[in-house]
């Protein structure tokens, strides 16, 4: 197991769940939206001189349902750009390591195979405000972004698009892939092969009900990523 001491906030969410049971090889100390609120800086600082975490692994935030972020956006900007900017500023004063989970929905989705070093055009709300943390990460150097692709196993619609190409993993793939991969720096695409959702699902679920999807800026058709630098890691 590793000795660095890892701070996991959003400890109640669907991914650290599975984090909680799956992991072997990390330090992990996990804390809910109660026990350390993100949108009060004194909280933070509370919670860290109580662990003392080498990194901050950030996956608390605001995701599913996707309408929520333009219905709400004051709570989509609190919780996914503002707590993602203190914890920043608190990790910045005690040289923390900041690990951010973001998403591939930075990317505009139209041509994709995108690059971490390609431009970033968010095509909903969701992505805007994932961006809008990355902005405040990228300001501090001890920090890792992942822009990650996945989703809960097993697949949770009746229903998977033929025609949109993307880069699907489950969450149980990233605990497997996270000790890998947390002394990187930077940008890293986290992700499946590419391949459409209809076929991600189906080897998972025969009975998946197949549609096709016209093109809309809703629902771009090329959201996969190129995962050329974690082959390298890995």
């Amino acid at each position: 197991m590793s000795k660095k001491k890892i701070l996991v906030t959003g400890g109640d969410g669907r991914f650290a769940r599975i984090l909680k049971e799956k992991n072997r090889k990390l330090n992990l100390f996990f804390v809910s939206k109660k026990e350390c609120n993100i949108l009060k800086i004194e909280n933070i600082k509370k919670i860290i001189k109580k662990i003392k975490p080498d990194i901050i692994l950030h996956t608390a935030g605001l995701s599913r349902p996707m309408k929520s972020h333009e219905i709400n956006i004051k709570k989509s900007i609190d919780l996914n750009i503002i707590g993602t900017a203190n914890l920043v500023k608190v990790c910045s004063e005690s040289n923390i390591k900041m690990i951010y989970f973001s998403t591939g929905y930075v990317y505009e989705g139209v041509k994709g195979n995108y690059k971490e070093t390609d431009p970033v055009k968010p095509f909903n709300n969701y992505g805007l405000s994932k961006l809008g943390g990355e902005c405040s990460v990228l300001m501090y150097k001890n920090s890792l972004i992942l822009r990650i692709t996945m989703t809960e196993k097993p697949f949770i619609h009746k229903k998977a698009f033929s025609n949109l190409i993307s880069n699907y993993m489950f969450h149980e793939d990233l605990v497997e892939i996270l000790p890998k991969i947390i002394n990187q720096k930077g940008i890293l695409n986290i992700g499946g092969k590419p391949q459409s959702i209809y076929n991600f699902a189906k080897s998972y679920n025969q009975k998946i009900e197949k549609v096709v999807i016209k093109k809309t800026n809703k629902y771009p058709l090329r959201q996969d990523m190129s995962l050329d630098k974690l082959k390298k890691i890995l």
